[in-house]
């Protein structure tokens, strides 16, 4: 039933498009010209962003650590987040890291058991969230503007003091396992454990996987020993944004810091490179689905710098080649021209400190992913092998540089961006020439950039699936799996999803 409320609101907007209407066409006729007769003819003028200033966002604490505060009075909300210098390449104990930014704020903290602690943010409407990852930990938070004093008591209680209390632990422990138990449910799992293995090796720790075992093994002392060693606020950059005044919240956080006694300590940095070189070829893992997910790729490049010439040449390759979605050349071929699969694309990683990744990846009935691997096989050395056209590399520049402002959509992003940025060594001057840099590739620099950093000796080829089925190819013979590697397969092991041992077939 529509209210009264409703039907006022109803009939006011029904009046608002009929007085629009009627505005339009009352317009003159020489007005009415100016209106298309389809989309493809309008056209824009150059969008105009600058980028801002570090300068008018930087600040530092008392103890010397950086502070990015971008003030917004369009709500009375604050959002404060840390970047912690730490992550699981620290840790010697599979596990640990992970958990300790898991159970920092699901634990309870300060005076405050778990169950305290939670009815207490939820009464200030405040959240809080922390984690820990490969190379970096962090928390935030999110307060109305009155509750920012109890708020902040809270969130540093939660950064200085955990309680990691053993039963909400237990019970992080327990729905962990519940999911390893589900590892070998989806096939993207199955497929991104394997390929981590088969291009970073098994003992890098971005490679390593959690077992039973693992989790077995972690206690309470565990993550207070890891929480102890890396949260410093020495090791901490930070970011705010919202309704905040840039003087009295540093004032808050020195006052809040000041009562944190912790000497500071020097954090390994930067995390080790992966050793492992990776082995060409065709490797399969047998699943009874009536889809192929297959993976295609190899090394990338390691990052020289964040000038590196390198870095937009293999964007808008990238971009061109599977990247940039239906514009793409994989997906136009695999998905709109032969219907063999609903996606498909590809990324080249340019890492900071070791090499990334070159891959393409598309799932496919099992009958036609030979078909589609050729195809994305040949778009890939079409790449290397012809300039892009001037269309692709003008719809690709487009893209990437009209899509740029979004990096700085919100004074909570602005702030974020360039805490990050200092995190990871980012000079502030990289986002004031991102767009020209973009706009200054030709297509001669794009096809360099491929016949450099694609190369199809080096591809290594993952594919899950029901092998038997997907060997053959398909009814018409336009491909089949014995074309490719010189008809050689490896037979990867289906695993234990508690063990990662390999079950017996």
């Amino acid at each position: 039933m529509i209210g009264h409320t409703s039907l006022k609101r109803l009939s006011f907007v029904v009046g608002a498009c009929l007085a629009i209407v009627f505005a339009v066409s009352g317009l003159p006729a020489k007005d009415n010209k100016k209106i298309v007769d389809h989309p493809d003819k309008l056209k824009f003028g150059p969008l105009k962003f600058e980028v801002p200033d570090v300068a008018d966002y930087q600040h530092k604490l008392a103890n010397g650590s950086s502070i990015y505060i971008a003030p917004d009075r369009s709500l009375p909300l604050v959002n404060i987040s840390v970047t912690i210098r730490t992550g699981s390449y620290l840790e010697e104990k599979m596990g640990v890291a992970g958990t300790t930014g898991r159970i920092m704020r699901q634990g309870g903290a300060g005076e405050l058991d778990a169950e305290s602690f939670d009815e207490r943010i939820e009464f200030l409407a405040t959240n809080m969230s922390s984690f820990v990852g490969g190379t970096r930990g962090g928390a935030s938070m999110n307060s109305i503007t009155g509750a920012l004093d109890e708020s902040l008591d809270l969130f540093f209680d939660m950064l200085k003091t955990p309680r990691f209390e053993e039963e909400r632990l237990k019970v992080s422990l327990d729905s962990r396992l519940e999911g390893l138990k589900q590892r070998n449910d989806n096939p993207a799992g199955i497929s991104n454990r394997e390929w981590s293995w088969l291009i970073r090796g098994n003992d890098h720790f971005t490679a390593k996987v959690l077992t039973k075992a693992d989790l077995d093994g972690l206690s309470r002392e565990d993550l207070v020993a890891f929480h102890k060693k890396y949260f410093r606020p020495q090791n901490m950059i930070w970011a705010v944004s919202g309704d905040v005044e840039p003087k009295a919240i540093i004032e808050k956080l020195n006052a809040q810091i000041a009562k944190w006694d912790v000497e500071a300590m020097d954090v390994p940095w930067p995390p080790p490179a992966p050793t492992h070189t990776p082995k060409p070829g065709l490797y399969y893992v047998q699943k009874d689905i009536p889809q192929g997910r297959v993976t295609i790729g190899h090394l990338g490049v390691q990052r020289d710098g964040w000038d590196d010439a390198r870095e937009f040449p293999l964007t808008l390759m990238n971009d061109i080649l599977g990247g940039g979605g239906f514009t793409s050349r994989l997906v136009k071929r695999i998905r709109s021209d032969e219907g063999l699969a609903y996606s498909a694309g590809s990324s080249f990683g340019m890492s900071q400190h070791w090499r990334g990744v070159f891959r393409m990846g598309y799932q496919s009935k099992s009958e036609t992913v030979a078909f589609a691997a050729q195809i994305a096989l040949e778009e890939m050395r079409r790449m290397r092998d012809e300039e892009v056209t001037d269309e692709e590399l003008a719809i690709s520049k487009s893209s990437l540089v009209d899509a740029f402002p979004g990096n700085f959509d919100s004074p909570s992003t602005v702030a974020s961006i360039f805490a990050s940025g200092e995190y990871s060594g980012r000079p502030a001057d990289y986002w004031t020439k991102y767009r020209d840099r973009a706009r200054a590739v030709t297509r001669e620099q794009i096809r360099e950039a491929a016949r450099a950093h694609l190369d199809p000796e080096k591809l290594v080829m993952l594919i899950i699936g029901d092998w038997e089925a997907i060997k053959p190819g398909d009814a018409d013979g336009r491909a089949s799996m014995a074309q490719f590697f010189g008809g050689e397969a490896t037979a990867l092991p289906l695993r234990d999803p508690l063990t990662m041992e390999p079950i017996d077939e």
